[in-house]
């Protein structure tokens, strides 16, 4: 299933359920239909850069592993891999852009 972020304050986003449900949800959020108020909007600013950043140095310990050590299977899922962080980053900008303009963010409307 696909979410539709939207906000007068940026673009739509679009994302797979499985990758943002678990966060929305760890934030207190129904994955299906809500709301990011303004007032909330920092706190979900915060906490995606506390994700991203984690994810981060998580993908740095990995990319230390040579790459001659990893079968053909593993270098595929290597190469086709997509961070949580590049996963999240619209959303990020969109929280930021409606943080700055002051714009709530909904779904599932």
């Amino acid at each position: 299933m696909l979410v539709t972020f939207q906000s007068t304050a940026d673009a739509d986003i679009t994302m797979y359920e499985s990758h943002i449900g678990p966060i929305l949800e760890s934030l207190g959020k129904d994955v299906k239909r809500g709301v990011i108020t303004v007032v909330e909007l920092p706190h979900f600013i915060s906490t995606f850069e506390k994700i991203m950043e984690e994810d981060r140095q998580q993908r740095a310990q990995i990319d230390d592993i040579d790459e001659d050590e990893l079968d053909d299977t593993e270098k595929k899922q290597r190469k086709d891999f997509v961070s949580i962080s590049a996963r999240l980053f619209p959303l990020y900008e969109m929280l930021k852009a409606a943080n700055k303009k002051q714009k709530e963010i909904i779904w599932g409307v």
